[in-house]
């Protein structure tokens, strides 16, 4: 018995890390698709709007197929060039930064218990975060350049939406297959719902990021809106960078802590907390909590596995695995271990 018990354990250690294998290598292929699922589910309410409103399928889909690549075209060529010009001025912030840290320095009283950021300003040069900038750029242009390929997918996704519970229908009797169907349309409902309002609610956030920024005379508006529609895929962690990053750029443009700064810092928050808190649970009407270690452990493995992509599918792949265990009754508990 032991001896089984050790061979089914060694077996699934050597499955999983062939599975780990198959997702590394398979990354061409398996990153579009799970974009394409992504935002599949995301444009599916507008897509069922339009059919509901007597649209032909096929012309309703094509109209959200070329809204979509629009959009996402537009969006990943804004993130591309604000991105890249923010990169080449970093350099010519390094004495605006050096300024600003020995000022907070200077403000501690006691020599001996300043932090030594006057020294340590010395060796500091912005333009290494811009060289870094630069190379993490590289993966999402080439995700850009691999967007036929989403779209190549969403098509035959789309196109095949709805025909699950009849497929199953035929495939099983009719009991196990009732059973199944209801089963599949609810999981299909709740992750639709879930990603469409995500989708919707982040899209609002970097909007009114943008707008903001915009009015206080911020530079990169739109590439700092760009950043809060990607980061607030993930929770609480997305939307603290999508506040400080601005906040930390109108901080050094100032020179230190002014109205300006106060005033994009509690707005920005003020968004974040009313859209998220508020707004977000209401359309949802369920709230998919996720355990804040395992989300970081998400963030870490999809980063190494599949890059920048990776980090924007990890928390979405992980809600969605949840609704699937919390519609299948025998894998209930993963959904509970899986909780805040």
């Amino acid at each position: 018995m032991d001896k089984n018990k050790w061979l089914r354990f060694g077996v699934g250690i050597i499955v999983l890390f062939l599975f780990g294998v198959f997702l590394k290598l398979a990354k061409p292929i398996l990153v579009p698709f799970a974009l394409a699922l992504l935002f599949g589910f995301a444009v599916s309410p507008a897509l069922n709007f339009l059919v509901l409103r007597k649209v032909p399928k096929s012309v309703a889909l094509v109209f959200i197929l070329l809204f979509s690549f629009a959009v996402l075209y537009l969006i990943g060529m804004v993130f591309y060039s604000s991105g890249k010009t923010l990169a080449d001025e970093l350099p010519s912030y390094t004495e605006m930064v050096q300024s600003f840290l020995e000022r907070i320095d200077h403000l501690v009283p006691d020599p001996r218990l300043r932090l030594g950021l006057a020294e340590w300003v010395q060796g500091f040069n912005v333009g290494q975060i811009g060289t870094f900038l630069l190379s993490a750029l590289g993966p999402f242009l080439s995700f850009m350049s691999d967007l036929m390929l989403v779209f190549m997918f969403m098509i035959f996704i789309l196109g095949g939406r709805g025909r699950l519970a009849r497929k199953m229908e035929e495939a099983f009797e009719s009991g196990p297959a009732s059973a199944m169907s209801r089963t599949a349309v609810r999981i299909d409902r709740e992750v639709q719902r879930y990603l469409a309002v995500k989708t919707l609610v982040n899209v609002l956030i970097g909007l009114l990021v943008a707008a903001i920024l915009a009015v206080c005379g911020v530079r990169f508006a739109v590439l700092f809106g760009v950043v809060a529609v990607l980061f607030n895929y993930i929770p609480s962690l997305g939307a603290l960078a999508s506040v400080a990053l601005p906040s930390i750029m109108t901080l050094f443009l100032d020179a230190g802590f002014t109205f300006r700064v106060g005033l994009v810092l509690v707005l920005l928050t003020g968004i974040h907390v009313a859209l998220l808190r508020f707004v977000q649970p209401r359309l949802m009407g369920k709230e998919h909590s996720l355990s804040p270690l395992l989300v970081l452990f998400s963030l870490f493995f999809w980063a190494w596995l599949w890059g920048i992509p990776g980090m924007i599918l990890a928390v979405p792949l992980l809600t969605a695995a949840r609704i699937i265990f919390e519609n299948v009754p025998s894998l209930r508990f993963l959904a509970t271990m899986m909780d805040r």
